[in-house]
């Protein structure tokens, strides 16, 4: 396949030798490994953060973290960077790459819902109920899960007007009318558009090797519903590096969506569109521990947390672009005090959460 009107070299072509080259990690207990890795384990996984109550952590947060550049470049390793993970929501840019590769077109606010893991504001359901409409469909036609919307205040007003959870309200609500109008532009079935034998989908995979530089390792089901397909930490990085460089047309209309629209891919005032409006990045949560950031020079961090938190992804993906002299500190710790709830005691801040590599 060839997203976006590949530019020679780019995800269309054969990935050159750096992107498909093993990158070495060291591991725990100083073993170099570039094979095929198994699962993150305790073993591979260093600390990440802890949560300081009155002077004493009371909480610790292992798991491993890549920063690498568009070329497939390491510039900092922190874990088992070759381990499996399963990428979450943290793949959709690379998914909605390959919608656009369909040839199907979207308003700016339309792309970043396709993106997006929205918290369910009138206003991403507006734009989710608007694309529907626009291709001859209702909410009905959504094969994602009836759920509660993802932010809580969000949640409240729903539950205090009586309602329940829908499948608009989902948050992938937005991806999977992107699938639908993607179907469309196929001439594929709609109906059928989560198998993972649908056109659309065989696309998905072949974009996702195509930008991480590696095969999938594994198949299974997304919490939406949607194939989901399992990658090492450092390929994620290097396919989301490669997007936020803009390095195909299409990675350069996503990225001036996102940059246009940064509201649809979370919500106001929260830590991917925070990240988004105030540094100029292009930022996804996955569910389970998992964030993506990626940077307009090519970079990008990847972090996984292994129990699945999701408290200290962000604090820590800033923390390591910070480190690499990607982004100002300053500006850092503005979309974290902004968007990391304090540790309380009572009324009090008693705490706070430490990221512990840099």
């Amino acid at each position: 396949m060839s997203p976006g009107g590949a530019a020679p070299g780019g995800p269309g072509a054969a990935p050159p030798a750096a992107v498909g080259a093993p990158l070495s990690v060291g591991r725990a207990g100083g073993v170099g490994d570039t094979g095929d890795a198994g699962a993150l384990t305790a073993g591979g996984s260093v600390e990440l953060a802890v949560i300081e109550r009155g002077g004493v952590i009371e909480s610790r947060h292992l798991g491993a973290a890549a920063v690498v550049d568009a070329s497939g470049r390491i510039l900092r390793s922190v874990g088992d960077v070759h381990a499996t993970v399963w990428p979450r929501s943290t793949l959709k840019p690379l998914q909605t790459l390959a919608v656009l590769g369909t040839g199907a077109r979207f308003a700016d606010d339309e792309l970043v819902l396709a993106t997006a893991s929205h918290c369910g504001s009138p206003a991403h359901l507006a734009v989710v109920e608007r694309m529907l409409a626009a291709d001859g469909r209702d909410a009905s036609a959504l094969q994602c899960p009836a759920q509660w919307p993802l932010g809580a205040r969000e949640r409240a007003e729903r539950r205090a007007a009586g309602l329940g959870p829908a499948r608009i309200t989902m948050n992938c609500s937005g991806k999977h009318a992107g699938f639908l109008r993607a179907s469309d532009a196929l001439g594929a079935d709609a109906a059928s558009y989560l198998s993972p034998e649908h056109p659309l989908q065989r696309r998905i995979v072949e974009t996702i090797e195509a930008w991480t530089g590696e095969p999938v390792r594994a198949t299974s089901v997304d919490g939406c519903g949607a194939p989901l397909h399992a990658t090492s930490l450092a390929a994620l990085a290097r396919g989301i590096a490669r997007v936020a460089s803009g390095e195909t047309a299409d990675a350069a209309r996503l990225m001036h969506a996102v940059a246009a629209q940064p509201w649809a891919i979370d919500g106001p005032g929260r830590a991917n569109t925070l990240a988004i409006e105030r540094l100029g990045v292009i930022a996804k949560i996955g569910a389970e521990g998992l964030v993506v950031i990626g940077h307009p020079s090519g970079a990008a961090v990847a972090v996984k947390v292994l129990d699945g938190s999701m408290r200290a992804t962000t604090p820590v993906a800033l923390a390591l672009l910070v480190a690499e002299g990607l982004i100002e500190a300053s500006a850092a710790d503005a979309v974290l005090g902004a968007t990391v709830e304090p540790v309380l005691g009572g009324d009090e801040v008693v705490g706070r959460l430490h990221v512990t590599v840099h």
